[in-house]
């Protein structure tokens, strides 16, 4: 009799523990759950956040009564994707070096002196398109060549060697060009860039998408695009592990010299002519959507497509407000309030990435 009412309470309280363990375990695991798939949701919004915004600024201009009739035609998304390919390309460009961790400033001012040699060349001198347009990618690769040997042969900050070096280059656009527009630029590359089309959309277009994808397939996919981040991210780490970090960034600045003049022969083409001032006004768009493209597919890193997404996310919203009558200065105020936005953005991201990494 004792020994069972001693027995009793000792296996209900067993009993009672083994009760509380299960739903402790069962609460941590639904606690888990919830901590695994938050994250999920989280990062996928963080990923394609941008897309999903881009997405609601074409449904809200689609649905608005005073652009619903003049914003979702064929021809104004034709106009949109066609309109942006030098700034795509320009900004594919600068994403090279920003990746391996250098600013360069100077790339504006490349596509002008690519675009005024084409033009000059070939309307003045009467150069063959193809010879004017080579001589304009050999001058990008020298401008990118010279920002590479002062920042680091002097060790000198590549924002200041840039901003230099871009502005001897407008000079020189100024000098060769007489400060004069030149007009009149062979119409076998107005008719590659612009006037050609498939789909309906310019073949620039394609030219832009086509780079994008070269890029990502470099940066994803190749030992050189791992180097490159790795360079960004530490130097001196990179450097303890083996990689040739001023070969990396010499590289880097030539490669976005070239793919500048890339963007200036489209540039010519077109608008068939080359003024002394046009990559002047692309160089804070072009910036904009770097940093705002690295917020989204890979955030916290500069990467291609987020950069063509941002690129066409901000053309969408301007043109939309274009329609809605908004003036000029839209434009001025999409992209300056877009490049703080996303430079904020862009440094979150990293820190959480940093973060999540170093948990």
């Amino acid at each position: 009799m004792t020994m069972e009412s001693e027995g009793t309470p000792a296996a209900d309280g067993t009993a009672t523990e083994v009760g509380a363990v299960d739903e402790a375990e069962g609460l941590e695991k639904t606690v888990r759950g919830r901590r695994i798939r938050a994250p999920r949701i989280s990062t996928l919004l963080g990923q394609y956040g941008l897309l999903i915004a881009w997405a609601i600024v074409v449904l809200f201009f689609t649905l608005l009564p005073g652009t619903s009739q003049t914003f979702p035609t064929a021809g104004n998304f034709a106009t949109i994707l066609g309109s942006q390919a030098v700034i795509v390309i320009l900004t594919l460009g600068l994403l090279v070096p920003l990746t391996a961790g250098d600013y360069d400033l100077s790339v504006g001012f490349t596509l002008t002196l690519a675009a005024m040699l084409v033009a000059v060349l070939n309307v003045q001198h009467h150069w063959p398109i193809v010879l004017a347009i080579l001589v304009a990618l050999g001058a990008g690769a020298m401008v990118g060549l010279v920002n590479g040997a002062f920042i680091l042969f002097f060790r000198i900050d590549s924002i200041i060697v840039t901003l230099g070096t871009g502005t001897f280059a407008g000079g020189l656009v100024l000098l060769i060009s007489g400060s004069n527009t030149i007009s009149g630029v062979s119409a076998n590359l107005v008719d590659w860039v612009i006037v050609n089309r498939l789909f309906g959309i310019p073949l620039e277009f394609y030219y832009g998408l086509l780079l994008c994808l070269v890029m990502w397939y470099v940066f994803e996919l190749t030992p050189l695009g791992r180097r490159l981040l790795f360079v960004g991210r530490g130097r001196n780490v990179a450097r303890l592990s083996g990689i040739n970090v001023n070969r990396v960034r010499l590289g880097a600045l030539v490669t976005s010299g070239m793919v500048s003049a890339v963007a200036g022969v489209a540039y010519a083409g077109t608008t068939g002519a080359a003024d002394p001032t046009s990559g002047t006004q692309l160089l804070l768009p072009a910036f904009a959507a770097a940093f705002l493209g690295a917020t989204t597919i890979a955030p916290g890193r500069f990467n291609p497509v987020g950069c063509l997404v941002a690129v066409y996310f901000l053309v969408t919203g301007i043109t939309g407000f274009q329609l809605l009558g908004a003036q000029s200065y839209v434009q001025s105020l999409f992209y300056g309030g877009a490049l703080v936005i996303a430079v904020a953005l862009s440094q979150i991201a990293r820190r959480r990435q940093a973060l999540d990494t170093g948990g």
